[in-house]
């Protein structure tokens, strides 16, 4: 006997700003996904074929559209499927598999490291007292920045790649040029306290890259000039210390505080746009959905990384660097999350209302690390509970818990083409999750003792990592 065929499902294709795409299409119910990607491609008029993700709910076509609509419940004759369709990165990462260089060099722990913007520089920052940069190709040390008298505990590149501050536990911030290793002008003083976080000036607000903020434990946060090496705005507001502060895309700068609240600031003049509550601990962390694109600027991981040096032509990236933001910013804006020693996260709009979007809850300890995923779909955070949760990065929905580690989870850090992402933990390993299967897909041993910092790189090939036993490794497919 034949088995019975499953009827047609009628569909409708539609982009993730929530504009139909097509009229209602019945498609045959084993259509797969190399033929849904040519359905799309036809129905866009697509001169090159582009590689599509899809979408129904939140569950993503991996086989065929069957399999997909029977996830969402029963298959019923007049339900119309919306299929939202997403262009996929345009190259794909291969996963992290081992440990290609182990670079000793610190005296102390390593707290962060940060590839550049263009993939072509790794900078650490440790106890010891010093700013190391690194070769990614021969995998060596090219030199050790020394300056800082104090710990340095945060690091941070401007998106042309041309330098990086870097701030100290004495509230002293240096800028360095990558290509010598030396301090570029003088050293940056104003705050009392110790820095916790540096974040420069969108490169689409401003090709020059000179301008970028500081937070520090002194409840201030300040917005610096790196040429002329002064302050051009002090920030006060803030009850307590100050612990991230994040310069978005959209003329606005955010903060987070021991105070419990989140602050929205004018980056222009300083002024306090709302105050973001709900906390009830201390906000650690903050990630914004245009993190990714913010750190790239106008370097194109496709198109750019053959090359030597990355000059760009500052009228066209800028436009270039604009319409890759608008892109990630058309159908939400730009989102906002906070995570807390109170075990929750929230998520915010934060340009336009001071109510949260969602609480998320279910950790069951302090929330450490918040990220996007480049494609801006998931919310991963990590957490003191061993775990990492993913979220829904639209409607704060939990999607799932990933369980490996078997101490807390420090940092986490998402492949470009938001298919796999790394997490570095107290027990001592990496570990490499597959965001599709939403399992482990490595385990990567190599530390001797905690992982405080994780980053992969922008054109995907590598991924470092530092921490308490104060050697940086990289690890690669």
């Amino acid at each position: 006997m034949t088995e019975d065929k499953a009827p047609p499902v009628l569909c409708r294709f539609v982009s993730e700003a929530g504009e139909f795409e097509s009229e209602r299409l019945d498609l045959p119910a084993d259509c797969t996904l190399t033929q849904l990607t040519l359905i799309c491609n036809g129905i866009l008029k697509q001169e090159d074929p582009v590689p599509y993700k899809f979408f129904i709910h939140e569950h993503e076509i991996t086989s065929t559209l069957e399999k997909a609509v029977e996830l969402t419940g029963p298959l019923i004759s007049e339900r119309i499927v919306d299929i939202v369709y997403q262009q996929q990165a345009v190259f794909r990462v291969r996963p992290v598999t081992r440990c290609t260089a182990s670079m000793p060099g610190h005296a102390e722990a390593v707290i962060s490291v940060t590839f550049s913007p263009d993939g072509k520089y790794l900078a650490s920052g440790s106890g010891d007292t010093t700013v190391r940069f690194w070769d990614v190709e021969t995998q060596t040390p090219r030199f050790t920045g020394t300056g800082h008298k104090n710990w340095v505990l945060c690091i941070a590149w401007s998106p042309d790649s041309s330098r990086l501050a870097s701030g100290c536990k004495d509230g002293k911030i240096i800028i360095w040029d990558p290509k010598t290793g030396t301090q570029v002008g003088k050293t940056l003083l104003g705050h009392k306290q110790w820095i916790t976080s540096l974040s420069w000036e969108p490169y689409h607000k401003n090709p020059d890259c000179r301008l970028f903020a500081s937070s520090s434990k002194d409840n201030d946060v300040r917005i610096w000039d790196s040429v002329l090496c002064h302050t051009v705005l002090t920030i006060s507001g803030h009850m307590k210390g100050v612990t991230v502060v994040k310069w978005g895309g959209s003329g606005l700068i955010y903060t987070a505080s021991q105070d419990r609240t989140i602050k929205v600031w004018r980056a222009a003049d300083g002024i306090m746009c709302r105050t973001l509550e709900g906390h009830a601990h201390w906000v650690n962390t903050l990630a914004l959905n245009t993190d990714y694109v913010l750190k790239i600027g106008a370097f194109d991981p496709v198109k750019d990384a053959n090359k030597d040096t990355f000059v760009p032509d500052k009228k066209k990236s800028q436009e270039f660097a604009l319409a890759r933001f608008k892109k990630v910013t058309e159908s939400v804006g730009e989102r906002l999350v906070s995570g807390s020693d109170d075990f929750t996260l929230f998520l915010w709009d934060p340009e336009k209302d001071k109510k949260p979007l969602a609480r998320l809850t279910g950790h069951q300890q302090l929330v450490n690390d918040v990220k996007f995923s480049p494609d801006g779909r998931i919310l991963a955070s990590a957490s003191f509970d061993k775990s990492i949760r993913l979220w829904n990065a639209k409607t704060g929905k939990f999607i799932a818990t990933l369980r490996g580690h078997v101490q807390a989870v420090y940092m986490i850090s998402f492949s470009a083409d938001s298919r796999f992402m790394a997490s570095g933990s107290a027990d001592s390993t990496l570990k490499l999750w597959n965001l599709a299967t939403k399992k482990l897909e490595y385990d990567l041993p190599g530390h001797a003792d905690e992982v405080y910092a994780v980053d992969w790189s922008t054109d995907g090939l590598r991924v470092a990592s530092g921490g308490k036993d104060k050697v940086l490794r990289l690890w690669q497919n």
